[in-house]
């Protein structure tokens, strides 16, 4: 019997890869355009190096790569940069289709809803408010609750301990199969996963089901707690 849907939050329930890539392309427009001397695609590889080695939700990314370009923190390249990506962040953080319909139908099933993410809590909870999604998750669980990320079973444990929950009662729904699938497995979960928000070209994710559509969740739910 399924109680539970856990879900991952980037490229999940919303297309975190989009928003980055525009966002972060504003930014170089923005900084280019308050006089930093450099091609757009020279920018765009020295700001991905930076995230490549500090994680991509580094916050302090564009002081990093100022102060390598140029020698110094220009904080009028800076503050474009900085406007540039939250506009542009804001323009194009949305949700996948059918995410806010299909919730509430299982939220009014009974459901208990949950987040296992591993994007720092300030980030996440950014995320999950902007699109309007707090009040749909009885348990969210981010990198700082644990300290260490997917497929540790630590945040997988975390989340149905605090759903109240055993982890053959929940399903995971996640686009990262070496994370979100083999770590729910491993504690017991029942696994899905989020093909239209897969970013690697996966052939085989190992899960219980593929889903090309969020709204499939309901078909899902529906067959296992017939079985």
């Amino acid at each position: 019997m399924i109680k539970a849907v856990i879900f991952d939050l980037d490229n999940t329930l919303l297309n975190f890869s989009k928003m980055k890539q525009y966002a972060v392309e504003a930014s170089i427009h923005g900084m280019i355009e308050a006089g930093l001397e450099m091609s757009p695609e020279q920018a765009q590889e020295k700001i991905e190096q930076i995230y490549s080695v500090k994680g991509v939700e580094y916050q302090q990314v564009f002081d990093d790569f100022i102060t390598k370009e140029i020698g110094t923190l220009d904080h009028k390249l800076l503050a474009a940069g900085i406007v540039a990506y939250r506009k542009a962040k804001e323009a194009c953080l949305v949700l996948y289709p059918n995410v806010k319909s299909t919730l509430i139908k299982l939220a009014k099933q009974g459901l208990l809803l949950g987040v296992v993410s591993d994007a720092p809590a300030r980030e996440a909870w950014k995320r999950i408010c902007y699109l309007s999604l707090h009040h749909f998750f009885d348990a969210v669980v981010t990198f700082e609750d644990t300290g260490v990320h997917k497929p540790s079973a630590k945040p997988f444990q975390l989340i149905v301990k605090r759903l109240g929950i055993t982890a053959r009662e929940s399903l995971m729904l996640g686009d990262w199969p070496e994370r979100d699938v083999i770590g729910a497995k491993e504690v017991g979960m029942k696994t899905a996963f989020a093909r239209y928000g897969d970013r690697f070209g996966t052939k085989h994710s190992g899960a219980d089901y593929d889903l090309d559509d969020f709204s499939q969740l309901l078909d899902i739910i529906d067959a296992e707690n017939k079985k």
